[in-house]
């Protein structure tokens, strides 16, 4: 977790910003619910105290996320929507691919809601897949693609 210090004489330097972001961003990816819990609200704190948009919708999706894995449903999909809100008013494409691929996940893994689940997972990984395919995310399309199909 040491940072160099300066100067840096070619490249740039990693702020706590990045080292944060980049801490949630894999433990999202892996699933790691225990390592969300640890670092995603030290990215929220910096993103709120430096008014950074697209680190917090990265803290509020991986939030999202962390919710999921501990069953919080309603809460998940309320963090997700406030990612997605932030991500699109940015138009930071790939991270609306990304935010609607979860929702279609966290409906998948809700309990309570067999009647319209798959329909609404479909609904999800859809516009997920059209943001992804706008920028030709091929690889977050395929995984797109998969799911949806796996839904028959």
């Amino acid at each position: 977790m040491d940072k160099a210090g300066q100067p840096v004489n070619t490249g740039t330097m990693a702020h706590d910003h990045e080292l944060y972001m980049t801490l949630v961003d894999t433990a999202m990816q892996m699933r790691d619910e225990k390592a969300l819990r640890m670092y995603t609200p030290l990215l929220a704190e910096l993103a709120e105290r430096d008014e950074h948009g697209l680190y917090l919708a990265i803290a509020q999706r991986a939030d999202g996320v962390a919710r999921r894995l501990a069953g919080d449903w309603a809460g998940a999909e309320a963090q997700l929507h406030l990612a997605l809100e932030v991500f699109e008013r940015l138009g930071a494409r790939w991270q609306v691919g990304r935010t609607w691929f979860e929702l279609g996940e966290t409906v998948l893994a809700a309990d309570d809601r067999e009647a319209g689940k798959l329909a609404a997972a479909s609904s999800h990984f859809g516009q997920a897949l059209a943001a992804f395919e706008a920028i030709q995310a091929r690889p977050n399309a395929e995984r797109t693609r998969a799911s949806l199909s796996a839904l028959g």
